[in-house]
């Protein structure tokens, strides 16, 4: 059976092995740095177990703004592969909706990568609507 709950702040270099799967371009000790000062900004991570071994996590930003009001953003959502398509994602997602209901959120907003269609899915079906494109650019 899994188990679900917070990684503490002093732990979080645990998912450094997730972020660097997630970002392969980006080195370890970038990764680590921007970390640091995520946590300083109030950012907060759960994590999937089986037994002691951790397989996914999710961070998770609390934001407010005026188009929809207090809400969660799940941020870096990565399962390992081999417990992908075991219902583990959907296991984390309802935990996270109703630790985000327990923080007074109504809602739940993310960004999902163009060229992740398995990752659009999963969102599809966990209800989420596509609403918007995600801009970047860089100063």
């Amino acid at each position: 059976m899994y188990s679900i709950q917070l990684i503490p702040k002093e732990k979080l270099e645990i998912i450094l092995p997730f972020l660097k799967l997630l970002s392969p371009k980006r080195s370890i000790k970038t990764l680590h740095e921007r970390l640091i000062e995520m946590i300083s900004e109030k950012y907060e991570c759960v994590g999937v177990y089986d037994q002691d071994k951790l397989i996914g996590i999710s961070g998770m930003w609390f934001l407010t703004k005026y188009y929809i009001g207090k809400h969660i953003e799940p941020d870096n959502v990565f399962i390992l592969p081999e417990y992908q398509g075991k219902g583990v994602g959907k296991l984390l997602m309802n935990w996270i909706f109703e630790y985000a209901k327990s923080k007074g959120c109504k809602a739940s907003e993310l960004n999902c990568y163009i060229n992740n269609k398995k990752g659009q899915k999963f969102w599809e079906n966990q209800g989420y609507e596509l609403i918007a494109y995600h801009y970047q650019k860089k100063i």
